[in-house]
């Protein structure tokens, strides 16, 4: 960010800017890779590439210059997914961008999990939906592949759709939780609850331990 400070060696660059005082009001959050908050852009020392990363996983070098990114701003689309067909016609009205898609490949090299991002936008460009969907299930929506990508794909936004589309749409209903759910709301569990409303701390922490697991041993 324009200024040098001295840290230990080893450390992540959360840890790092925290160790030169830096406070985080913005841009961190689950400091374990899963949120995406907290990207940056960084130079390493006798490199021409500027790299992306986020700042909870990525560790500091000697001589790094690097940036904060709190987010990648981009336009959300505003849809009803009830109302929307699962087709590459529906994600096209919404993201246009894809097929200016050069298979570049930076999208990949940029996400910090490992996702096969030019892999996704293909699959939805062939209106193969599922395989997109699975294919990057695990989006944190950090939006680094965004800054990297020469079309101005809005792969956030758009996975999003993708894996709502899926979801809503194409991936089968689980009978057993509507099942369970019908039971919750008709109050067939409202004494057990009740139960356990009134168990202390010590009580429910017993329970829990000595549950009998599905499938398994005590």
């Amino acid at each position: 960010m324009g200024k040098a400070y001295e840290v230990p060696e080893g450390l992540t660059i959360m840890k790092a800017l925290e160790y030169a005082g830096f406070r985080f009001i913005r841009g961190s959050g689950c400091r374990g890779g899963f949120c995406g908050a907290c990207g940056v852009i960084y130079r390493s020392p006798g490199e021409y590439k500027l790299r992306v990363g986020l700042a909870c996983q990525t560790t500091v070098k000697d001589g790094m210059h690097l940036a904060i990114l709190p987010y990648s701003p981009m336009v959300k689309p505003i849809y009803r997914i009830d109302k929307l067909k699962p087709d590459l016609g529906t994600i096209l009205k919404y993201f246009p961008e894809i097929v200016r898609c050069v298979s570049c490949n930076s999208c990949t090299k940029a996400c910090p999990q490992d996702l096969e991002v030019m892999e996704a936008i293909q699959a939805i460009r062939q209106n193969d939906i599922a395989r997109a969907a699975n294919l990057i299930f695990d989006c944190i929506m950090c939006g680094l592949c965004s800054t990297r990508c020469p079309a101005d794909i809005r792969h956030p936004y758009l996975f999003q759709l993708v894996r709502r589309l899926y979801g809503k749409h194409l991936l089968s209903r689980a009978r057993h939780v509507e099942l369970r759910v019908k039971e919750i709301v008709e109050g067939r569990w409202e004494a057990e609850f009740s139960k356990l409303m009134k168990m202390s701390v010590e009580e429910l922490r017993k329970l829990y331990t000595e549950r009998k697991i599905e499938g398994g041993e005590k």
